[in-house]
């Protein structure tokens, strides 16, 4: 076992017990200190794939960005939220049964899905990999809607909990 494959192991460990965490810890900020700490795991797999971009963008924008707002948002409204009672969704059973199907079909699909035991084709030399991924998200053909609405998505979160805050003026 050579040192990348000791390195994925235990960022893969990382990144499990930490969403785990994120999903049962009681207290919001500490969830979302959790998820930090799954999204950095995430970008250490970026390393060992040699996307280093993408690793890049994983720590800037997620962890820097979407993370540390989370937090804000977190702060800002948590005040409004302590004294209405219990914080744990009443439907978690529920919940719990839908992500164990989704597990399950997903193992279905991935265990009769032979892509993963295809060899990757060779990359041209002089390729540039990060116009074409820049160019995909731009581009109205491909990926520039989702891309969009996520920072709508994004934009409405950040106004809805200064909205929350500010309110009781």
């Amino acid at each position: 076992m050579d040192a990348s494959q000791v390195i994925f192991i235990l960022s893969a460990a990382l990144i499990i017990a930490s969403a785990l965490m994120v999903v049962t810890t009681r207290n919001l900020v500490h969830a979302a200190l959790w998820l930090i700490a799954t999204l950095f795991g995430i970008a250490v797999l970026f390393v060992l794939l040699d996307a280093s971009f993408l690793a890049v963008v994983q720590v800037v924008v997620y962890i820097g960005a979407i993370a540390i707002m989370f937090i804000f948002a977190v702060m800002l409204t948590r005040k409004e939220l302590r004294d209405k009672g219990s914080q744990v969704n009443a439907s978690w059973p529920v919940a719990a049964l839908f992500s164990a199907l989704t597990l399950g079909g997903l193992w279905v699909l991935f265990t009769k899905w032979d892509g993963f035991n295809q060899p990757l084709g060779e990359i041209p030399a002089g390729t540039d990999l990060l116009t074409q991924l820049g160019v995909a998200l731009t581009s109205p053909e491909a990926f520039v809607l989702p891309f969009e609405v996520a920072s709508i998505l994004l934009l409405a979160a950040l106004i809805g909990s200064v909205y929350v805050a500010i309110n009781k003026k």
